[in-house]
């Protein structure tokens, strides 16, 4: 065998196995590739899309963190300030009680010490009248000095 016709046999074959190749094996491959790379950019370009929509919607939420801050804080003082109302009122109420319950408390006092001064007078006059009896060492008769004991008592 010749060197040369082993070599133009290998060349034909070699090159009926390119055809083939091209012909029924390479454009699957082709299109097996073409369609990988469409779906990464596809990919990618979802990928993209959903970082944006990320980006978006972390700022919406951050949007409404911050407003949810400032309404909570605002409805905090609102309630501070109905509470310090609330305590105020409630002290001008306890401070207006007191000062009734102070004017009452006086009021009565007064009139305990009015009964007292009068319990006190009847007392006195009954033991100037019984002082009286004891000096004169006889008995005075109440009905006829009743206007003379009702001058001592405005006296005392």
């Amino acid at each position: 065998m010749n060197i040369n016709a082993t070599l133009f046999a290998q060349a034909i074959v070699f090159a009926i196995l390119v055809w083939f190749t091209m012909k029924f094996v390479w454009p699957p491959i082709a299109k097996a590739l073409d369609e990988r790379a469409q779906k990464i950019t596809e990919g990618l370009a979802a990928a993209e899309k959903a970082k944006t929509e990320l980006a978006v919607a972390n700022k919406r939420v951050e949007e409404e963190l911050s407003q949810s801050r400032n309404e909570s804080a605002t409805r905090l003082a609102d309630a501070e300030r109905r509470a310090q109302s609330v305590i105020e009122e409630a002290k001008a109420r306890a401070t207006a009680e007191a000062a009734k319950i102070v004017a009452n408390a006086e009021q009565e006092a007064a009139q305990q010490i009015v009964k007292a001064r009068e319990a006190l007078r009847e007392e006195v006059a009954a033991l100037a009248v019984k002082g009286a009896e004891q000096i004169l060492k006889r008995e005075v008769n109440a009905g006829v000095h009743a206007d003379l004991l009702n001058r001592l008592k405005t006296e005392l």
